[in-house]
């Protein structure tokens, strides 16, 4: 036996009956041989960690635009703090790991530059159409590789399309990121806010701090034991009262922070910067070959998007002012 067979069958042996298991895959768009260390699932999670949208989210925004400061977040680390959460509840779970952790580093790859500011101006300039989610989904299956994709299984596919709203993943493990996604943001985006002086601990409401923690490592806590403690035969869920007292503390958060003038000041300024980007890129001679070749075969409309949507934002920035923003000259 190969290792990667000795390792599909301890999941058959070890992991829970609900769990995704390695050696019955859906498998790929694309069939491929069969690597004899890794199974699907382990390559899946490689092929993302490696690939050039996964590094880019280390200057995308999380929730601040552009703050000072070396400890705020951003895509990537909230990327991590997502996967870490979510291998946390599965392996409690006896769920498949490796899934959860391919599903966890990919859910975020179509994020747009500037945070939500950036999704919602392509939105508005797609009439509705642009979703991160969605976003991510093309990146691994068209965008990356220069428009050869990744080609990851349908079950890591699956689970990224479906980590934030509409129908709910077909896996377990899918639906483990979805819940840890929430629970890593909320705290986090707590954590950033009270280092940025927008709020303070003491701010969040008592019964809520009662009921699942007063500081990130007992909010974190509570809500991950809820969790394993609350799933049963696949079914991913928190118990009721703590699930309560999240909602409550995301109303707060979209209250104090979320919809802050101090705190989300700079956003304003994301759409023009969007807008002007993508009207230059829809002219297919602006875009790089590969993407010459999305244009041509998906719409020049389609291609801008997509560039833009891939920016980081220190790049986004740097673009538009070479572009647009008349510089200093000089006659010898």
């Amino acid at each position: 036996m190969t290792v990667r067979e000795q390792t599909e069958q301890i999941e058959q042996e070890i992991l829970s009956p609900w769990a995704a298991k390695a050696g019955s895959s859906r498998g790929r768009a694309r069939p491929e041989e069969d690597c004899p260390l890794r199974t699907i699932f382990q390559r899946d999670r490689d092929r993302v960690i490696h690939c050039k949208s996964f590094r880019r989210l280390k200057t995308k925004t999380q929730v601040f635009l552009s703050p000072r400061g070396d400890h705020y977040r951003t895509r990537l680390t909230h990327t991590l703090e997502v996967s870490q959460i979510a291998r946390t509840i599965a392996r409690a779970l006896r769920l498949n790991e490796d899934l959860t952790e391919a599903i966890a580093l990919a859910h975020d790859l179509g994020h747009t530059p500037f945070g939500h500011a950036g999704e919602r101006a392509l939105s508005e300039i797609s009439g509705g159409r642009f979703k991160h989610y969605r976003q991510s989904l093309r990146v691994v299956d068209r965008l990356e590789k220069e428009g050869e994709g990744l080609n990851l299984s349908w079950e890591v596919r699956n689970g990224i399309v479906c980590h934030t709203e509409g129908k709910e993943p077909y896996t377990a493990e899918g639906r483990i990121v979805r819940v840890a996604d929430r629970i890593a943001y909320i705290n986090h985006d707590i954590d950033d806010a009270v280092r940025a002086g927008v709020m303070g601990e003491e701010d969040i409401p008592r019964g809520i701090t009662e009921r699942i923690g007063g500081s990130k490592k007992e909010r974190i806590t509570s809500l991950i034991c809820s969790v394993v403690e609350n799933s049963h035969e696949g079914v991913i869920a928190m118990d009721p009262d703590d699930f309560e007292a999240y909602d409550a503390l995301h109303e707060f958060m979209y209250q104090a922070v979320y919809r802050n003038e101090y705190a989300k000041s700079e956003e304003k300024k994301v759409p023009h910067v969007i807008e002007r980007l993508y009207k230059h890129f829809c002219d297919p001679a602006c875009l790089p070959e590969y993407m010459q070749r999305i244009a041509e075969e998906d719409g020049r409309e389609t291609a801008a998007m997509d560039y833009v949507a891939g920016m980081s934002d220190l790049y986004a920035v740097n673009t538009y002012s070479d572009l647009f923003i008349p510089k200093a000259w000089s006659h010898n």
